[in-house]
């Protein structure tokens, strides 16, 4: 556009200003520059001249001045699109992302055709994580040019980020058609494929953009991913090594490196990578918490010292630094707990509107319950659950289970399956796939029996998979999430006064843990000798998972032992580090090692065995014994805990209150440990327990399945009249 500022030039200026656009467009940016000047000196407001020599700034990489002189040039005429939008083309590499969409919309304003405005806006968008605008913005661009094969990939960006999947396919697959030999298109497309649970397909796309660059480290990375995900451990490590060669300070890679290094069981590798990738960028997404769990599963408790307390600060600025499963065993503090869940949810699963909200089903003559899992295996959710799917009433209710984990046809697997009425193995299908299954079969009430756990589908929650959603069992927790309605408990793991900590409506049971009361009981006998132990003596264990011990907690074992003489601990224990770690850890305390005692996984009738070699359980805290604990007591073990203020802290008490025998819920570390050593010094108090124990364990609401049942179906049929009714969810309270 011509300015009305400008003078008519002369004919040697004209001659210079040619002169000095051919070296520009030849790209001789300082010849250029000088010349541009030296007509400046003479032409000092000619906006076209300024304009220019920002564009020159702007090709050096010089934007702050570049910025300055595109202003120098709109303050003599602001009428100038071109101008605008190469300012907010400069503005963007500033990360000035809110003022360079200003100037480009400024720029459409003045002309709606200016391609290259739409196109730089969705760019912004996309950095300021206004996804649905970016869309918008780049289908501006593609209506002006529907060859733009850049807009389609940046579009399909958006969508991916959106979770919008299939748009997003569509959009990268427009891209490639106008662009074959686009190697950043096919790894994004092999991204999506990942998404879409096309795991081999995504291969193949990954494949295709290293043989289109092979020093192309982010399709290593990403093919790694696509491996990983098909449980090609080694090939996908393989993958990691390309990437993290040809770019060293690959801090992604290292991370997910070291979340397969623990997949593998070579924890102390896992740490190393996790560290790495903490040490390039500290800022790496939730690798502190991969790092930290990893550390608690290796015993290794510098976490306390060195990490703990910045956890929690970087928790409130809503850093994405630990996952919310990992937080439950390191901070009792369910403020902190919701804050985590809330951060993860929102990075990973936001609501996805892939489908039109469910406002109601047609009322059924039974209400259709969709459960769904990874679980249905020999896992321990499926070993407290595998009797409920059988036992519910089939006169009120229909039920449903949809496994998207291995289908293994195990004992366990087959069991649930014929305790369903209709069993979907959709480990293959793609989220969208799955809700679109449950929509079509119209679930009622969608319960997802994984929430934060590894392998969860919480993205098919996330399209809101039926009129009523919920979590239960798997995860011990709020999920964090608008989409989840209701959040199966009791009261003694959410108390009343602690409701606001969830972002669900509790459904309170009288008893939280359902269990299966037809559960084989061991006939065999495992003595002290068979496991190494002294024949005489107070045996005391714990068989929860090692991440569960923090130092505070073995100090206050520490301290019991010492109390008890002769007494010993008995632990499980998954590797070799965290033995040793122990090992050292007890020593440190002036406790003979040979006190400590290990004992790794067995068959389940074996692991049963076990607890009854013991004579008190010592549970954990924050992180609570939940399957361990109902199985220690089903065995007649009992089992101590020190009750804390979130749910995870607090599951244990619940299980002793089931069985009734509160006497064994503490509410501090000095009464746990006080407790502890009066049980072992005092044999008729520890037999008195005992004998209640037993006494207890036939009417125990704790193994009453079909009771349970009942409960849990008055929840049911609540939540649904209150939908049916138009009613917002609420807490539920079931006598």
């Amino acid at each position: 556009m011509k300015s009305k500022k400008n003078k008519e030039l002369s004919p040697k200026h004209i001659k210079m200003m040619q002169d000095a656009m051919a070296l520009h467009q030849s790209g001789q940016l300082d010849a250029a520059e000088a010349q541009y000047k030296k007509l400046l000196s003479v032409l000092p407001t000619h906006t076209f001249l300024l304009a220019s020599l920002g564009r020159v700034a702007f090709q050096k990489g010089q934007f702050d001045t570049a910025v300055k002189l595109f202003d120098r040039s709109l303050q003599i005429d602001p009428d100038q699109s071109a101008t605008l939008c190469a300012q907010g083309a400069a503005l963007q590499e500033l990360k000035r992302y809110d003022e360079s969409i200003v100037k480009f919309d400024l720029a459409i304003t003045l002309d709606a055709g200016c391609i290259d405005a739409y196109y730089n806006k969705g760019i912004s968008q996309q950095e300021l994580k206004l996804f649905n605008e970016a869309v918008s913005s780049f289908n501006s661009a593609i209506a002006l040019n529907p060859n733009d094969a850049d807009a389609y990939y940046n579009r399909s960006i958006s969508l991916r980020k959106l979770k919008r999947f299939d748009e997003a396919l569509e959009s990268i697959n427009y891209c490639i058609a106008l662009q074959p030999d686009f190697p950043d298109a096919y790894c994004n497309r092999g991204s999506i494929l990942v998404d879409l649970k096309q795991y081999e397909a995504a291969l193949l796309d990954h494949e295709h953009a290293i043989h289109l660059n092979p020093n192309y480290a982010e399709a290593y990375y990403h093919q790694g991913n696509a491996l990983q995900k098909l449980m090609r451990f080694d090939e996908a490590l393989e993958s990691y090594s390309y990437a993290i060669t040809l770019k060293p300070d690959y801090a992604e890679v290292y991370n997910n490196r070291g979340y397969l290094l623990q997949s593998l069981k070579r924890l102390n590798e896992a740490v190393l990578s996790f560290e790495k990738a903490i040490a390039i960028n500290p800022y790496t997404d939730f690798a502190l918490g991969n790092l930290l769990h990893t550390k608690m599963r290796l015993c290794i408790w510098d976490v306390e010292t060195k990490y703990k307390a910045d956890l929690r600060i970087k928790i409130n600025n809503d850093q994405k630094v630990i996952d919310p499963f990992s937080v439950l065993a390191l901070i009792d503090d369910p403020k902190i707990q919701i804050k985590t869940a809330e951060i993860y949810i929102n990075e990973y699963y936001p609501n996805n509107y892939s489908f039109p909200i469910i406002q109601n089903h047609p009322k059924h003559s039974k209400i259709k319950i969709g459960y769904f899992s990874m679980d249905f295996r020999d896992h321990a959710v499926s070993i407290l659950t595998a009797e409920l799917y059988k036992t519910h009433n089939r006169n009120a209710f229909e039920i449903y289970a949809f496994s998207f984990g291995p289908n293994t046809n195990d004992e366990m697997n087959l069991r649930i399956k014929v305790g369903v009425d209709h069993f979907y193995d959709v480990h293959t299908s793609s989220d969208k796939d799955i809700a679109m299954l449950a929509h079509n079969l119209e679930i009622d009430i969608a319960v997802d029996l994984g929430g934060h756990t590894q392998d969860s589908r919480t993205g098919i929650f996330a399209m809101q998979v039926a009129p009523i959603q919920l979590s239960y069992i798997g995860y011990l927790g709020t999920m964090g999430a608008s989409y989840y309605d209701y959040l199966i408990a009791d009261p003694v793991v959410i108390p009343e006064h602690y409701q606001e900590h969830y972002s669900e409506k509790i459904v309170y049971l009288p008893c939280y843990q359902v269990n299966d009361s037809k559960r084989e009981l061991p006939e065999i006998v495992i003595t002290r000798k068979d496991l190494g132990l002294p024949e005489t003596g107070f045996v005391f264990c714990c068989f929860n998972n090692t991440y569960k011990i923090t130092p505070t907690t073995f100090d206050g074992w520490a301290r019991i032992l010492t109390q008890v003489e002769g007494s010993v601990l008995l632990l499980y224990i998954d590797n070799n580090t965290a033995k040793t770690n122990l090992i050292k850890e007890i020593k440190c305390r002036g406790i003979d090692s040979n006190r400590l005692f290990f004992e790794g996984r067995l068959p389940m009738l074996e692991y049963l065995a076990r607890y009854r070699v013991a004579d008190l359980f010592l549970d954990t805290l924050p992180y609570n014994a939940g399957t361990t604990a109902s199985d220690a007591l089903r065995m007649g073990l009992p089992v101590l805990t020190c009750m804390g203020q979130s749910f995870a802290s607090r599951v244990a008490a619940s299980v002793l209150t089931a069985v009734n025998l509160p006497e064994l819920i503490t509410t501090s570390q000095e009464e746990y440990e006080a407790l502890a050593i009066e049980l072992a010094t005092r044999s008729e108090k520890m037999k008195l327990i005992k004998e209640k124990l037993v006494a207890n364990l036939p009417n125990a609401p704790l193994y009453d399945t079909p009771l349970f049942t009942r409960n849990l179906e008055s929840a049911y049929q609540e939540m649904y009249n209150r939908h049916q009714n138009d009613l917002d969810p609420d807490h539920i309270f079931i006598e």
